[in-house]
């Protein structure tokens, strides 16, 4: 029986959006990448298989190990100073979808500049919170010095689980032994 180029374009699809963990060097996660690039870097030597699929990848004339978790050969540096952009979804979900202020998980979450602009604050990770509105609007320009409100939580950096969490819709079971505070960002 033949199949026809609709199912031939759906099996393409669906075997396009597998996708794998990488790892550096150091077991560290860096990136999630798509079973294409994960089997790329494996078939190159850049990178190793740690665990892998019970169904093979099939050619004509072979079949190859289906990568789940792959670990790079060499150590990738990851520049600390080059860090990711700012968005409210990454940023909502770092500080657990509630306000920093009062912890009310409001559907009117803003973005809080906690020294404001207007007073030279920038907009990076350590400086910007996730505030309700009234809690925005009560600060105001001002220092949290300067008012009686107080964070529930030092802003830092996003971590790259949390990255890795929001991009994959669901995280297979094998791949949360390689992802350390992986519980926490899915608690907050």
């Amino acid at each position: 029986m033949r199949t026809g180029w609709a199912a031939q374009n759906r099996c393409y699809a669906a075997r396009a959006m597998e996708r794998v963990l990488v790892l550096n060097a150091s077991y560290e996660p860096l990136n999630v990448c798509s079973l294409r690039r994960a089997h790329v870097l494996v078939w190159k030597g850049r990178a190793e298989i740690l665990e892998c699929h019970d169904r093979p990848l099939r050619s004509a004339t072979t079949s190859f190990q289906r990568p789940n978790v792959i670990r790079l050969r060499t150590y990738v540096r990851v520049p600390r100073a080059v860090t990711r952009r700012i968005s409210r979804r990454v940023l909502f979900a770092r500080d657990g979808w509630q306000c920093v202020y009062c912890g009310s998980e409001s559907n009117r979450l803003t973005l809080d500049h906690v020294v404001p602009r207007s007073r030279g604050g920038t907009s990076v990770w350590e400086n910007v919170v996730t505030s309700c509105a009234p809690c925005n609007h009560r600060k105001g320009d001002r220092l949290l010095e300067e008012t009686s409100m107080k964070l529930r939580r030092t802003p830092r950096p996003p971590t790259p689980v949390l990255f890795i969490r929001l991009t994959t819709e669901q995280i297979p079971d094998i791949w949360r032994s390689y992802l350390p505070g992986l519980e926490a960002v899915a608690a907050a």
